[in-house]
Order: structure tokens, then C-alpha cells, then sequence
């Protein structure tokens, strides 16, 4: 007698089920010597946030495979409110690309700036630490659509072959 096995049920998880939104102070040990928060501080903060969205997406540890895109656009300066927002952007057999977006607040002025964005690549592991797989992401608004096509251009240009210079 042969035992079935059954089909592995995915659960249907939109991209709003991975939202996370983070906020930071930035206080003077977070600066450098011209009053601006660190990039290393800055990084920091989107790896939590962006961990946070992807093991809310896979309900797993995640660690961190890949950064692509990490771009300061504007310095944020001390006493400014920082506010991370993260979501999955698409998922990818075992990993998942996370968008994370930081904007900037003066809160004596009111003042708010997009001051850094950046995808980070996690991969989903079990309690042995091995990859394990996780489930798709569908996303629903025309801007979650683009960030799902763009998420799968950014990884076949990451996956992509280095070619050695002679």
C-alpha cells in the first residue's frame, strides 16, 4: 500500500500582511561629527525593520542575503524622527526581496524628506538554519504590481554572472 502525500497548501498573503513602519529618534550617538545620523546607524535600522516584514511574511527566522540599491538621498539630521517602512516586494522559492523606504521628519518645522531607500534580499531557515521554502506574495495595488516586476529584474541582475576582467 502506497501512502499519499498531500499538496502543500500555500497561504495567500498580500503584501499589506508584511508591512512593518519603524521609528527612530536620531539622538547625538547616532551622529557623526557633522551632526548627521550615521549610514552605518541608518543600515542598521533597515536590516531590523526589513527582517521584521520578511519573518512577518514567512512566520521565520530570515537572515540577511543581499543589499541592492542602498541609496542616502538626503542626510537626516539630529533630533529628526526617522520612520522605516518595510514591505516584501516578492518572494522567491526561499528568500524575498524587502523594500525599505526612510523618511526624515523636522518635527519643529514639520518638514518630511524621502532621506534613503533599499531592497534587501532574505533568506528563510529552519531551526538547523537550512533554507526552507516560503510562500508566495501577491500583491493587489498597480504600485505593489511594479515593485513585484522590478523585485525579479534586481535578482536576475544579482544572480547574474560576474564576468572576470583579463
Amino acid at each position: 500500500m502506497t501512502k499519499k502525500t498531500r499538496p502543500i497548501r500555500t497561504k495567500r498573503r498580500t503584501v499589506r500582511d508584511s508591512q512593518v513602519e519603524m521609528t527612530q529618534l536620531v539622538l547625538p550617538n547616532d551622529t557623526n561629527q557633522l551632526g548627521n545620523l550615521l549610514g552605518g546607524r541608518l543600515m542598521e535600522w533597515m536590516d531590523i525593520a526589513a527582517a521584521i516584514s520578511a519573518q512577518r511574511h514567512s512566520n521565520r527566522v530570515c537572515v540577511t542575503a543581499a543589499v541592492d540599491g542602498l541609496v542616502f538621498h538626503q542626510p537626516i539630521r539630529l533630533g529628526e524622527v526617522v520612520t522605516l517602512r518595510a514591505s516584501v516586494n516578492r518572494a522567491f522559492g526561499t528568500s524575498m526581496e524587502v523594500g525599505v523606504s526612510v523618511i526624515a521628519e523636522n518635527q519643529l518645522t514639520g518638514a518630511r524628506k524621502t532621506a534613503n531607500t533599499a531592497y534587501l534580499t532574505f533568506v528563510a531557515v529552519d531551526d538547523h538554519l537550512l533554507p526552507v521554502a516560503v510562500d508566495p506574495i501577491i500583491p493587489l495595488t498597480p504600485e505593489q504590481k511594479r515593485r513585484f516586476g522590478e523585485a525579479l529584474r534586481r535578482r536576475t541582475l544579482r544572480l547574474r554572472p560576474l564576468r572576470r576582467e583579463k
